[in-house]
C-alpha cells in the first residue's frame, strides 16, 4: 500500500460519522437515505462523507435504477490492518518484556523479604 493511499484511508477514518457509515456498511448494502437516517445531518452532508470515502477505495457506489446501493469495500482496510500488525507485534513484544521484568523484581522483592524475616523458633523453644 502506497504511504498517501494510507493517508487517505486514515483520514477517511479519522471522522466518526465516516466510521459509523462505514459500520453501518459492514451489515450489507444500503441506500445513501437509509445510511443518512441516524444523523442530525442533511442527505448532501452525508452525501459529502460518501464522496470521501469513496475516493479512499473504503465504499462502492452503485447504480440499479432508482436505487443506488452503497457497499462497503474492505481492502483498504485490510491494508490498514497489515501496516499495524507490525506495530501489535512491537507492543506484544514490549509487554512480554515489561511482564517479564516484573516478575523478577517480584522474585527479587520475595526473596529479600524472606532474608529479613526473623528465623521461626521451633515449637516448644524458648
Amino acid at each position: 500500500m502506497s504511504p498517501d493511499h494510507l493517508s487517505a484511508t486514515l483520514s477517511a477514518l479519522a471522522d466518526p460519522t465516516r466510521r459509523a457509515i462505514l459500520a453501518r456498511l459492514s451489515l450489507g448494502e444500503t441506500s445513501v437515505k437509509e445510511l443518512a437516517e441516524p444523523f442530525a445531518m442533511s442527505l448532501p452532508a452525508v452525501s459529502k462523507h460518501l464522496k470521501v470515502l469513496e475516493k479512499a477505495g473504503l465504499i462502492s457506489r452503485g447504480r440499479e435504477a432508482q436505487w443506488r446501493p452503497c457497499r462497503l469495500d474492505p481492502g483498504p482496510l485490510r491494508d490498514v490492518a497489515a501496516w499495524l500488525e507490525h506495530y501489535r507485534v512491537f507492543w506484544d513484544q514490549s509487554l512480554d518484556r515489561l511482564e517479564s521484568m516484573i516478575l523478577e523484581l517480584r522474585t527479587e522483592d520475595q526473596n529479600a523479604a524472606l532474608s529479613l524475616s526473623p528465623p521461626s523458633q521451633g515449637e516448644g523453644g524458648e
